[in-house]
C-alpha cells in the first residue's frame, strides 16, 4: 500500500488552489476589484517596486495667420509623472489541522471549505488594506465632506460637481456607500423611481447597484469602509472615486505552505496562505477620490 506523504498533499494544494485568488478578487469583492491594477514591472519578491507613469498636460498655442511668428511652430518639453508602488505588505491566513486525513479530503475539491474560509479571510484583509489608503485632499478644493446625515439627491449632485471640477473621467465613476447611506438613496424617489429614469443596474462582484448622477453606486457592508471616517464611524459612510485613485499591485496567485508541527512538539499540520502586495495613491490620487461621512 502506498502512503500519501505531506509533500504529495502540498503539491496538490499548490496545483488546485494557488491560481484562483486573483480571479476571485476581480469578481468577488468591491473595492479591490475597482482600483487600478495597471502597472509596469512584475512582483516576484518582497520589496519589489513597480511603476505607473503618465504624460503631463501639454499646452497648445493659438496664432493668427499673418501676425507675429505665425509661420513658426511652438513646442513644449515633454515631461512625465511617475509613481512607484512597493510590494511591501504580506497578507496571510493560517489554520491548524489535527488530521492529515481531514486535509486530504479537501484537496482538489471544488467546494473545499478550508479553501473558501482562507480565501474569504484574505479578501477581507485585502479590502481593509485598500481602505486604509484613503487620503483625500483636504485643501481647496476639499475632497473631504463631513457632517452629511442624509445621502440624498442634492448631496449626490454636489459630489458629482466636485468630481467634475477635478476633471474625473465620466466613464468610470464609482460611489460605495455603507448600508445607511445606501438606504437614504433608496428612500429618495427621484433616485429610484422609474418615472425619473431609474431602470439601469450596473453589476460588480455579483452585486447589483444603480447608476445615478454619473456614478455607479453600490452598497458596501464591509468593515473596511469604516476607515473612510477618521474616527472609524460604523455608519453614514461613502467613498466616491475613479479607479486610478489607487494603484494596487500583487504577486500572481497565493503562496500555500503545509508544515508538520512535530518540530514544535505538537500534533497536526499548519496550512498557510500568503499574498504579497502593495498599494499607493495614483497620480493626483488625493483628488481622484472623495470621502463622505457624518460627524
Amino acid at each position: 500500500m502506498t502512503t500519501t506523504a505531506i509533500a504529495d498533499v502540498t503539491n496538490q494544494i499548490q496545483k488546485f488552489w494557488s491560481p484562483i485568488f486573483a480571479d476571485k478578487l476581480r469578481t468577488g469583492t468591491l473595492l479591490p476589484s475597482l482600483v487600478s491594477k495597471e502597472y509596469e514591472g512584475s512582483i516576484a519578491n518582497q520589496g519589489d517596486t513597480v511603476y505607473v507613469s503618465a504624460i503631463d498636460t501639454i499646452t497648445a498655442n493659438r496664432k493668427t495667420v499673418g501676425v507675429g511668428d505665425y509661420d513658426s511652430y511652438s513646442s513644449n518639453k515633454l515631461t512625465m509623472t511617475r509613481v512607484s508602488v512597493a510590494a511591501d505588505t504580506i497578507i496571510e491566513a493560517g489554520v491548524k489541522i489535527e488530521s492529515l486525513v481531514a486535509l486530504q479530503s479537501q484537496v482538489g475539491a471544488q467546494d473545499s471549505k478550508i479553501r473558501a474560509a482562507m480565501f474569504y479571510a484574505l479578501e477581507v484583509e485585502v479590502n481593509n488594506f485598500l481602505y486604509s489608503k484613503v487620503a483625500a485632499s483636504a485643501s481647496a478644493p476639499d475632497h473631504v465632506i463631513n457632517g452629511i446625515t442624509d445621502m440624498n439627491a442634492a448631496q449626490l449632485g454636489a459630489t458629482r460637481v466636485l468630481a467634475s471640477q477635478a476633471h474625473w473621467g465620466a466613464a468610470e465613476r464609482y460611489f460605495l456607500c455603507d448600508p445607511i447611506y445606501y438606504q437614504d438613496l433608496l428612500n429618495a424617489a427621484t433616485l429610484t423611481g422609474s418615472d425619473y429614469g431609474a431602470a439601469d443596474a450596473p453589476v460588480v462582484g455579483g452585486r447589483f447597484g444603480m447608476k445615478r448622477f454619473g456614478f455607479n453606486i453600490f452598497e458596501d457592508d464591509s468593515a473596511g469602509i469604516a476607515q473612510v471616517s477618521p474616527t472609524d464611524l460604523t455608519t453614514d459612510l461613502g467613498l466616491a472615486f475613479i479607479p486610478d485613485w489607487l494603484l494596487f499591485v500583487m504577486q500572481q496567485g497565493v503562496t500555500f505552505k503545509l508544515s508538520d508541527l512535530h518540530a514544535t512538539e505538537k500534533r497536526g499540520y499548519l496550512l498557510t496562505a500568503e499574498l504579497l502586495c502593495g498599494a499607493a495613491l495614483g497620480i493626483e490620487g488625493s483628488k481622484k477620490h472623495i470621502q463622505i461621512y457624518n460627524t
